[in-house]
């Protein structure tokens, strides 16, 4: 006897099903992905110490929501391992030309006030309707990416807004038109859980300009501006020092990895698409540990009582590698990373002798994350050679990086020498009279 009435089941609950969930998730990747080589791209031509620092640790957060989703998707599509762009080019590609800012206070407000608030707006709808039995996972990690959202969209604001404050009348022109552009364009395209339009008339391509990745760093100008960080970078008579000279040094060191942070940038954006996604997620690890190394530096520099203007700021690594081929930044950073590593606990024993506990502390830290690093760095130069066999060996490129950096150091000339100087003689003078006073 055929069955002619069923149990009702028409509930919200059912709404998506498994491959629409899919669809809607891999949108939401490809969108972060985006943004996560944009700000990476972004790091070293934009100046204030903040942003370098805090940058990382947004698109960082981006990544493992990427990564999360990426991983759901697959889940929901097994057996398939197919990700493709295919309908969501429409939003993909704007999302895509967040890189293209015709500056970097644009870049900024773009984020702040159309990107990152896009993508919060659309998990909060997903959450809205999701299904928390049989979508469960997601919903747990798209819960943490919308407070991180909330997060990066309040301090890029502020960041936004000063930056706002120091450019020309022209340039917050141009970046508010450049905002009112994208969204305008992102409202008829659409980002959320339906499909996005196709829209014929495109307002954003006007105004792009071009992305030129900087091989020049924006230095942060509350700062001492030099390009050798330390006397004994350019002079061998210097000695690296031991108490007070070994705290200082280690403490400016940290704080010089500004460098590392926009190398770690500059490998992300570079190679995020020769390498395998899992690279983008290392990268961004990488570059997030840097910039908590150079947070770690600044944070004990200010609470012995300096100020910004006191501290240097060097280029001379970074400068290194200008105008080479892209693989001689992975190369540079991997090298220091083993170059370094070794010296990393005999300093944490001698901070703990002196007592002082947070350069123990961030020194230890420091190489843990170090050895994390020098791992990526192998894996990555070794998946490149693969890929691309006319690359140089490790062994090549390392006394490659070595060579150019003596090149640097090399250039240097007696006004170099003065500046440095007057900046270190001034932080132990300083640092002295504080041990008077203790």
């Amino acid at each position: 006897m055929q069955q002619t009435e069923f149990l009702p089941g028409n509930h919200e609950r059912g709404r998506y099903m498994r491959m629409d969930t899919a669809q809607i998730l891999k949108r939401f990747f490809f969108c972060e992905r985006a943004l996560i080589i944009a700000q990476a791209g972004w790091i070293a031509g934009l100046a204030p110490l903040e942003i370098k620092i805090e940058l990382p640790r947004m698109f960082w957060e981006d990544a493992l929501v990427a990564d999360a989703l990426r991983t759901r998707v697959f889940e929901l599509r097994y057996p398939s391992r197919l990700l493709e762009i295919a309908d969501d080019a429409p939003v993909v590609s704007l999302f895509e030309a967040a890189k293209d800012a015709p500056s970097g206070a644009a870049f900024l407000l773009a984020l702040a006030r159309v990107y990152k608030p896009a993508l919060l707006t659309a998990y909060q709808a997903y959450l809205g309707m999701a299904d928390t039995i049989a979508d469960g996972p997601t919903v747990h990690f798209l819960r943490t990416a919308v407070a991180d959202k909330q997060r990066q969209i309040q301090q890029l604001e502020q960041f936004a807004s000063a930056s706002l404050q120091q450019a020309a009348p022209a340039e917050i022109d141009e970046a508010h038109a450049w905002v009112n552009a994208l969204r305008r364009q992102l409202d008829a395209v659409g980002l959320g859980l339906d499909a996005p339009r196709a829209v014929e008339h495109d307002m954003v391509t006007p105004l792009r300009k071009s992305f030129q990745f900087a091989e020049i760093p924006a230095r942060d100008a509350r700062f001492a501006q030099v390009r050798y960080y330390w006397p004994n970078v350019i002079d061998s008579s210097f000695p690296y020092g031991d108490g007070m000279m070994l705290q200082l040094r280690s403490a400016v060191s940290h704080l010089n990895e500004v460098w590392a942070v926009e190398t770690g940038g500059a490998i992300l954006y570079f190679f995020a698409d020769a390498l395998d996604w899992e690279f983008v997620v290392d990268a961004a690890r990488w570059t997030y540990d840097e910039a908590r190394h150079t947070q770690m530096g600044y944070a004990r520099l200010i609470g012995w009582g300096f100020q910004p203007k006191e501290l240097p700021l060097g280029t001379y690594i970074y400068d290194a590698a200008r105008g080479q081929d892209p693989i001689i930044r992975l190369g540079m950073l991997h090298y220091f990373e083993t170059k370094n590593i070794g010296k990393k606990h005999d300093r944490a024993a001698a901070f703990a002798s002196y007592h002082d506990d947070v350069s123990q502390h961030d020194m230890e830290f420091d190489w843990a994350d170090e050895t994390i690093h020098a791992h990526y760095g192998s894996k990555w130069l070794a998946a490149l050679r693969e890929k691309f066999p006319s690359l140089p060996d490790r062994e090549t490129l390392h006394n490659r990086c070595d060579q150019l950096v003596e090149q640097v150091v090399a250039e240097a000339v007696e006004t170099d020498r003065q500046a440095i100087y007057a900046v270190t003689e001034a932080m132990v003078a300083k640092a002295n009279h504080r041990l008077t006073l203790v």
